[in-house]
């Protein structure tokens, strides 16, 4: 079809190549999308930036999910079960492709697509990032424009419909599900969800820990997983502090300091966990390592200890005054 479609939405035009069936899908939060993609810049050549088939499976992304590049979600809404369209997108929509593009080509690569990134908004993300590793996207994110899509439309999903098991799922489900669970993980953190957050992160360990098995200990397959489940296993950490589970913290930073033992992190979310249950000494040692291994959270170990200091020294006042009522008590 020729005719040219215009979305209700600024800076898009729609050309639908392929006609769809039935009528349009019915998406709402945690409805999950299947579709494939290729991006194109807008110059005389239509030069390929990435094409979903030659990562030899299709797209998925999770409505309302925080995903990067919104005008997606709009895009896809627009279109049927089957049907194949081409959209023009101005700059003002493709100023973050950059960074999904990145994130998308690095967990093909079996890569951790969060690797680097700081806990702040997108755009704070964007203006960090010296490169993104990658020279066509570096120029994209220097200087944005617009970009074509073209997106075939497999399914919509429910939420109740596409929900499974971890245990279930094949490899390359488990692999889609880690950074989906990541993000959603986060997004629970920062409204101080910390046990739904918690296991988010624990579901996401569990889909690499599964597939981990199935490769042989420290050779290049069972590393990269590894370097996916380090994270997860951290944040998980992080939020039983918050939720005062201290031994499960030790528990946990322990086995991964068993196979990491220079983690900074590792052994600070341990010395915290040290320090809440008394354990001076080996607070004490943890924190000390920490400040060997990262200068640059000098000043946090520094008000770390102080901390510690002074809760040990108020407990030794009131152990002194429980000791001595004690002792009148059994005098008297």
């Amino acid at each position: 079809m020729e005719e040219t479609y215009l979305l209700n939405v600024e800076g898009v035009k729609k050309k639908i190549l392929h006609g769809g069936h039935g009528e349009l899908p019915k998406v709402q939060d945690g409805s999950k999308i299947t579709f494939h993609f290729q991006t194109l810049k807008d110059d005389f050549e239509r030069t390929v930036i990435d094409d979903s088939r030659e990562a030899g499976m299709p797209m998925e992304i999770i409505v309302g999910k925080m995903f990067k590049l919104e005008i997606w979600e709009t895009l896809l809404r627009s279109m049927r079960a089957g049907e194949v369209a081409e959209f023009w997108c101005d700059a003002i929509h493709t100023g973050m492709y950059a960074l999904v593009s990145r994130g998308m080509r690095r967990i093909a690569e079996g890569r951790d697509p969060l690797e680097g990134q700081k806990h702040r908004c997108g755009m704070g993300n964007m203006f960090d990032y010296h490169s993104t590793g990658y020279d066509d996207l570096d120029e994209l994110q220097r200087t944005p424009q617009p970009l074509i899509f073209i997106m075939e439309l497999f399914r919509v999903e429910e939420p109740s419909a596409y929900k499974r098991d971890t245990w279930a799922m094949n490899k390359e489900e488990k692999l889609a599900a880690v950074p989906v669970l990541h993000s959603e993980g986060n997004r629970l953190v920062l409204r101080k969800e910390f046990g739904q957050a918690a296991e988010k992160y624990q579901e996401a360990v569990i889909c690499l820990r599964n597939l981990q098995a199935k490769e042989k200990p420290w050779e290049e397959g069972w590393l990269k997983l590894e370097s996916l489940v380090t994270p997860l296993v951290l944040n998980y950490c992080q939020c039983q502090l918050e939720l005062g589970e201290y031994y499960e913290v030790l528990e946990h930073t322990t086995e991964l300091l068993q196979k990491h033992k220079d983690n900074a992190k590792a052994y600070f979310k341990r010395a915290k966990a040290h320090a809440a249950v008394w354990n001076e000494r080996e607070a004490r040692e943890d924190f000390m390592r920490v400040a060997q291994l990262d200068p640059s959270m000098a000043a946090a170990v520094k008000k770390e200890l102080n901390l510690l200091g002074e809760r040990m020294r108020t407990k030794d006042v009131e152990d002194r005054k429980n000791y001595q009522g004690l002792f009148k008590s059994s005098r008297g």
